[in-house]
């Protein structure tokens, strides 16, 4: 199975879970540690990358009665708030900041545990992934099909995804395209993506909707889908998110702290994309009334 972009720098082991829809984790790193799963025809660790054009042997393994880990009963009755539209092959998620779409590094569950707990007679996979403090449209599809169907559409770049983002300092162009490679480095023990000659293409169009002070309110279209690629590429531009605390200046941080701001400025407020085939669906969350406040606030 070949590696396409949309899951270029995930982790082997999510990649074989979202691949073998519904088997326990358990066995997910069985089927790594005998060798059962290998990568360009070598054997790896559950932590290694994948690269675009990889070739992953996966072998079959089905497990569809499986339990997701264990779920508070006030995440499940958020996260069925949080269905903005329940397709008979897809849902559309208000994924509200905080939430992780996945478990691990820490986290007992995410955001997939919880609608599989909430559709437990179906396997729930992740189409892409929004950063935990993002906000916004998640796309998940509800069977094997449309979830195949549905990444190749993202891996072609014919997915239309918009955010809207605060930026740091002022915009001074209507539009901006920011076309620069991407990769993955250590800071300080942390690991951050960067801009780079030895990274992977990516593209973002940043196009202002207004001014509040020192602040760009913009509109990000991001044509592919690197990590943090948003937050990079502003960070590039010298405008990084409100915010955020990863690209920012801890100054910077402090100030939007400072007027209010408890979270990253970055909203998933548009998606579009075909299913079936041939026919557009569009959806549409407005800014969460938490960032619409600081807007009010900024502007007052």
């Amino acid at each position: 199975m070949g590696v396409d972009e949309n899951h270029d720098g995930q982790r082997l082991d999510n990649f074989i879970a979202s691949e073998l829809p519904g088997i326990p984790r358990s066995l997910v790193y069985r089927l790594i540690r005998t060798g059962q799963v290998r990568i360009n025809g070598g054997r790896a660790k559950p932590a290694v990358r994948l690269c675009r054009g990889d070739q992953v042997r996966v072998p079959p393994a089905h497990v569809s009665d499986s339990k997701p880990g264990d779920v508070p009963d006030a995440a499940l009755q958020s996260v069925r708030k949080a269905i903005v539209a329940e397709h008979d092959d897809y849902l559309v998620i208000n994924k509200e900041s905080g939430m992780a779409v996945h478990g691990g590094s820490g986290l007992a569950w995410g955001l997939i545990d919880a609608l599989r707990k909430c559709y437990p007679e179906e396997s729930p996979e992740l189409v892409h992934r929004l950063d935990r403090e993002t906000s916004g449209c998640l796309l998940v599809a509800r069977n094997l099909k449309t979830l195949r169907e549905l990444r190749r559409q993202f891996a072609k770049h014919s997915v239309d995804k918009r955010y809207l983002c605060l930026l740091d300092g002022r915009f001074r162009e209507d539009k901006w395209v920011v076309n620069e490679p991407l990769e993955a480095i250590e800071r300080g023990g942390e690991r951050m993506m960067a801009v780079g000659e030895q990274g992977k293409p990516a593209q973002t169009t940043f196009s202002l909707l207004g001014h509040y002070g020192d602040y760009s309110y913009v509109e990000a279209m991001p044509l592919t889908g690197r990590t943090h690629q948003i937050r990079v590429h502003a960070a590039h531009l010298g405008l990084p998110l409100a915010g955020d605390s990863k690209y920012a200046s801890n100054a910077q941080c402090r100030r939007a702290r400072k007027l209010g701001l408890r979270r990253l400025f970055l909203h998933a407020h548009a998606l579009g994309f075909e299913h079936p085939p041939g026919e557009t669906q569009q959806f549409g969350i407005p800014l969460p009334d938490d960032l619409r406040s600081f807007l009010d606030r900024l502007a007052a």
